[in-house]
């Protein structure tokens, strides 16, 4: 297992919110060309519902409907995903909507990532930045007069 793990690219993770439980499958092709064209590799993907009550339930891909045919995806569980990281995703759900969670590797990233850790580099911290916040960051650029950002101080 550690020599798979070696040869592996970053992991990552997303939970995407649909608001009242309404997901139309339009990201779906994109995610499968992704998957097609060796980009990632998903590891996990799974749904929970969040009820109005707060109760939190995992979903099958059958219980999603006929909107979206995730067929593709069927048995795609790495057991990376215990109960902790359901309960952790749902919490940050609105009551009435459900979320979907991908685990992910960046298999685009895999060659770097092994010639960095056979170098002896080790990751010490990642991130990521949300397109929001990267565009109040610039549109607050835009908005300051030349001349009086940082580098003038």
């Amino acid at each position: 297992m550690s020599d798979d793990v070696e040869e592996m690219g970053p992991v990552d993770y997303l939970v995407v919110e649909f608001p009242g439980n309404r997901m139309t499958g339009e990201g779906l092709p994109l995610l499968v060309d992704l998957v097609d064209r060796g980009i990632i590799r998903v590891l996990d993907l799974l749904f929970v519902r969040r009820d109005e009550d707060g109760t939190v339930s995992a979903l099958e891909l059958k219980d999603l409907g006929d909107e979206t045919d995730l067929s593709v995806f069927e048995g795609a569980s790495s057991g990376l995903m215990g109960q902790d990281d359901v309960d952790e995703a749902a919490a940050v759900l609105q009551p009435g909507n459900s979320a979907a969670l991908l685990v992910y590797e960046n298999l685009w990233a895999a060659p770097l990532a092994r010639a960095l850790r056979r170098g002896g580099a080790q990751m010490v911290a990642s991130g990521r930045i949300p397109v929001q916040a990267l565009l109040a960051a610039l549109d607050a650029l835009e908005d300051t007069p030349p001349g009086a950002g940082p580098a003038a101080a």
